[in-house]
């Protein structure tokens, strides 16, 4: 992507509403008329005219960076460790200088006291045209940043309920995705739900930060619940969960979708923690 062309792009199109408001006010543009946004590659999306392709990829860039920002600022305050976390997404994303600042310039956007987050969220949601994947992948993201230092506050976890909310998950729905993200953290299921991950949190305040172990280091427990299946499940109903698990997180479909292409990495990574969840079932069952 090439940010802050607004004259001459490849591709035009009109974004307006919350979504508008903060990439203007972050760029330091007026979006109130619509803007042009030039594509350094074009890819053709298989089941996106291109126009609407790039509209869903500036509203997805531009929602997770807000948004992340918002959640940073849930408990009140935004910490120099809450910062470092949203620049190491950057980095994970191999984001280069031009979108690293527009990205640091919408987490500030979102951690603004008059941020409405609801309805940006909602905005995001309708210029998504209901591919459910694509809300996956932001909640997975979104669910990632406030892991990053190992723990979820209680306010994390509300705002995060709210935001999986308006895009039409339900709690269960949440905590599947949170098994899975932590999963692939290296993350066990202790503190997982509810209050806990608070508590997690408080009883490590103050304490260093340990790398967490590999995926392939946890229990098969976790394993199951990464995958969304139970150990009494059969053979069939663990491939399914496997299956679906793997298409929703497939990197080529998420980018035919709409996924930035700077996001391919976290897709690819779920991809590889999915694969080891369901060996390390595999090998437990005898299957």
């Amino acid at each position: 992507m090439v940010w802050g062309k607004l004259l001459g792009g490849a591709f035009g199109f009109m974004i307006g509403g919350p979504i508008g408001a903060v990439l203007g006010a972050a760029l330091g543009h007026s979006f109130d008329k619509g803007m042009n946004l030039q594509l350094a590659q074009d890819t053709a999306d298989e089941d996106l005219p291109p126009g609407d392709a790039e509209r869903i990829k500036m509203a997805f860039f531009t929602a997770t960076f807000s948004v992340v920002g918002y959640i940073a600022k849930a408990d009140g305050r935004v910490d120099k460790s809450e910062i470092a976390l949203a620049e190491a997404l950057m980095s994970q994303m191999n984001l280069d200088a031009e979108l690293r600042s527009a990205a640091i310039k919408l987490f500030d956007q979102g951690k603004q006291d008059n941020f409405d987050a609801e309805a940006l969220v909602l905005q995001f949601r309708h210029e998504c045209q209901r591919r459910t994947s694509l809300y996956r992948m932001f909640v997975e993201i979104l669910i990632q940043a406030a892991l990053a230092d190992g723990q979820m506050s209680p306010d994390e976890e509300v705002a995060l309920l709210k935001v999986a909310a308006v895009l039409g998950f339900s709690e269960y729905s949440f905590r599947q995705l949170e098994m899975l993200v932590r999963y692939s953290m290296g993350m066990a299921q202790a503190g997982a739900t509810g209050s806990g991950a608070g508590h997690s949190r408080r009883q490590g305040a103050g304490a260093g930060r340990r790398a967490p172990p590999p995926s392939d280091q946890l229990s098969v427990r976790d394993a199951f619940k990464a995958l969304g299946v139970e150990p009494s499940d059969d053979k069939a109903t663990v491939k399914r969960a496997y299956r679906r698990l793997m298409s929703q997180h497939h990197p080529d479909k998420l980018v035919s979708k709409g996924l930035p292409e700077e996001m391919i990495k976290l897709a690819t990574d779920k991809t590889q923690h999915i694969q080891k969840a369901y060996e390390r079932v595999k090998v437990s069952k005898g299957w």
